[in-house]
C-alpha cells in the first residue's frame, strides 16, 4: 500500500524540479495526480510517462480562471481533490530598491503570491465539502531571513506566501482542511540560472553545477535536491501529518541555524593569533 493511495493531488509548477520530483513519488504512492505548468511538451511528456494516474493541464497559475479550470479538472477526472502542491514559482528581479522595476514586481508577485491565493481560493470549497484535505505552499529560507536571496522581491513574497499560510490555515483548519507551506534552503535546481537570465533550457541544465556550489553552504555536507522537499510534501500529502497545520517546515540542512561550526572555529583560531601577535 501507498501512503497516498486513493488521495488526489494537484501539483503546480510541475514540468521541473521540485514539482517534476513531487509528481513522481506521488503516483508512486498511489496517488491521482493532476501536473500543471506552462510547457506543454515538458508536461505532457512526463504525464504519459507517469500513466494513467496522472493527467496534464496546461496553466498560467497567475490567472484566476485558468486555475479556476484547474481544480475543476482534477474534480472532474479523478472526482475529489485531496491535496494541492501550490509549488509554481520563479526568480524575481534582482538587485536594490532603487532599481526596482514596478511591472517586473507586480509580476513576480503574481506569480508568487497570488497564484497561491487563487489556488487555495479555488480547492478550498472541494475540501470543505469533503471535510478533509491538505494544502502546501511552496515557502523559503529567503521569506524568513533577509540575505538568502538574489532578490529582495522573492523575499519578500515568500514571507508574504508563509504568513498567508498560517491565516488561512486557521481558516480551514476548522473544516478539516490543513494548510501548511515548505521552505526549501539551497535547492539544486534551475531556478539560480533563471534568476541570471539564462534561457530556460540551459537554466534547467545547471543543477549538476549547482550541487557542487551548494555543497558547503549547510552543515549538512551537500546540497539539497528536489527529493528532499518532495519527500516533505508527502508527509504533508498524507495521513501522517493529520494534526499539522499552519506550520512551516524548513528543510534547509541547518542553513539558518546559524553559523557553521567549522566557520565559527576558524573565528576563533584567528582571535587567538590576533591575540598572540599582540601580547608578543
Amino acid at each position: 500500500m501507498g501512503r497516498l493511495d486513493n488521495k488526489v493531488a494537484v501539483i503546480t509548477g510541475a514540468t521541473s524540479g521540485i514539482g517534476l520530483r513531487t509528481a513522481e513519488i506521488f503516483v508512486q504512492e498511489g496517488a491521482r495526480v493532476v501536473i500543471a505548468g506552462r510547457r506543454v511538451p515538458e508536461g505532457a511528456t512526463l504525464a504519459a510517462r507517469l500513466g494513467a494516474n496522472c493527467s496534464f493541464r496546461q496553466t498560467d497559475v497567475t490567472d484566476e480562471e485558468q486555475m479556476r479550470a484547474l481544480i475543476d479538472h482534477a474534480v472532474e477526472k479523478f472526482g475529489r481533490i485531496d491535496c494541492l502542491f501550490n509549488n509554481a514559482g520563479g526568480p524575481a528581479q534582482t538587485g536594490g530598491i532603487e532599481g526596482l522595476d514596478v511591472d517586473r514586481f507586480d509580476a513576480a508577485m503574481a506569480t508568487l503570491v497570488r497564484s497561491v491565493m487563487l489556488g487555495m481560493k479555488h480547492a478550498a470549497p472541494h475540501m470543505k465539502r469533503q471535510g478533509s484535505g491538505s494544502i502546501i505552499n511552496n515557502g523559503s529560507i529567503a521569506g524568513h531571513q533577509a540575505g538568502f536571496s538574489s532578490s529582495v522581491v522573492y523575499g519578500a513574497a515568500k514571507a508574504a506566501v508563509i504568513h498567508l499560510t498560517r491565516c488561512v490555515a486557521m481558516e480551514l483548519g476548522e473544516s478539516g482542511v490543513r494548510v501548511n507551506s515548505i521552505s526549501p534552503g539551497a535547492i539544486a535546481t534551475g531556478i539560480f540560472g533563471k534568476a541570471l537570465g539564462l534561457p530556460v533550457e540551459v537554466a534547467e541544465q545547471t543543477p549538476a553545477a549547482m550541487r557542487e556550489v551548494f555543497r558547503t553552504a549547510q552543515p549538512i555536507p551537500r546540497a539539497g535536491l528536489p527529493d528532499d522537499i518532495a519527500q516533505a510534501a508527502l508527509f504533508f500529502a498524507s495521513d501522517d501529518s493529520s494534526f499539522v497545520n499552519g506550520t512551516d517546515l524548513v528543510v534547509d540542512g541547518g542553513m539558518t541555524g546559524g553559523r557553521n561550526w567549522s566557520q565559527q572555529q576558524q573565528g576563533y583560531a584567528a582571535m587567538r593569533q590576533a591575540f598572540a601577535a599582540r601580547s608578543g
